[in-house]
């Protein structure tokens, strides 16, 4: 596929995608919603591929928002449309990724770009960063599972009050309460996240991916995220990755997992 609206890289096992509408602050816009779903999912069949980090072009913005232009105009169905299409096609497959995604936040992550961030499974911010969910403004509320995202990470009185007062708080404030890992000056933000991403690659890739299911499942309705741990640590048992493990402790040496 031909990107027009993102700048891909892979650099040893990791998949760097860029937002690139510098001009736009990097505004989703639906092409590169439908971009982001494309890159996301083929990085899932590619063995090359191993965690993902997500930053926006630019030195002012991660996401400023979606393109309100697009749906300045829509009705009730299309709006059901618009978020339930973002929410499973974009959203919900990077939180269900089970190759570990860090957002690299560079400036401003506003409405859906804070959003894209919360689907991320680990946040790291510029301290220039500004972060907020800004819709009650124009008459909406987060449609890309913002409500449900902000409140679990920071619980119902913050995000309540981010979201019913559509103020932007700063990286420093967003690492108080638990928005993002980490706030780090902006030189350091893509080696920071790609630090971090390279520590988690060393792990077990199947590990990996079985704790991510297993948290998501205790934040999923209907789901008990206890029964799942169990499935999950049990499966464990029949890889040659915990046997790789268990032998690499007795023998006092980095294992070599092979995703087996």
């Amino acid at each position: 596929m031909t990107y027009q609206n993102l700048l891909l890289k892979i650099k040893d096992g990791i998949l760097f995608i860029t937002i690139n509408r510098e001009s736009k602050l990097n505004a989703l816009n639906k092409a590169t919603l439908g971009e982001l779903h494309f890159a996301v999912t083929d990085s899932f069949h590619d063995d090359s591929v191993a965690g993902i980090i997500i930053t926006g072009a630019g030195e002012k913005a991660f996401v400023a928002g979606a393109d309100i232009s697009e749906f300045s105009d829509f009705n009730e169905d299309e709006g059901r449309n618009l978020a339930r299409e973002g929410q499973t096609k974009v959203f919900d497959v990077i939180q269900n990724s089970e190759k570990p995604v860090i957002a690299a936040i560079n400036g401003f992550a506003l409405g859906g770009g804070l959003e894209l961030a919360l689907a991320c499974h680990i946040r790291i911010a510029a301290d220039n960063a500004k972060l907020g969910l800004p819709e009650v403004s124009l008459g909406l509320i987060p449609g890309y599972g913002g409500t449900q995202r902000l409140t679990q990470l920071v619980g119902r009185g913050k995000a309540l009050e981010m979201i019913l007062t559509a103020d932007m708080i700063s990286s420093e404030e967003a690492y108080r309460i638990g928005l993002v890992n980490y706030s780090v000056p902006v030189a350091e933000l893509l080696p920071k996240a790609e630090e971090l991403l390279q520590k988690i690659l060393k792990r077990s890739p199947l590990a990996i991916g079985a704790a991510i299911r297993a948290v998501n499942a205790g934040l999923t309705d209907g789901v008990n995220g206890f029964d799942q741990e169990i499935q999950e640590f049990s499966s464990c048992f029949g890889t040659l990755d915990y046997q790789e493990g268990i032998l690499a402790f007795k023998e006092k040496r980095k294992p070599d997992f092979r995703k087996k």
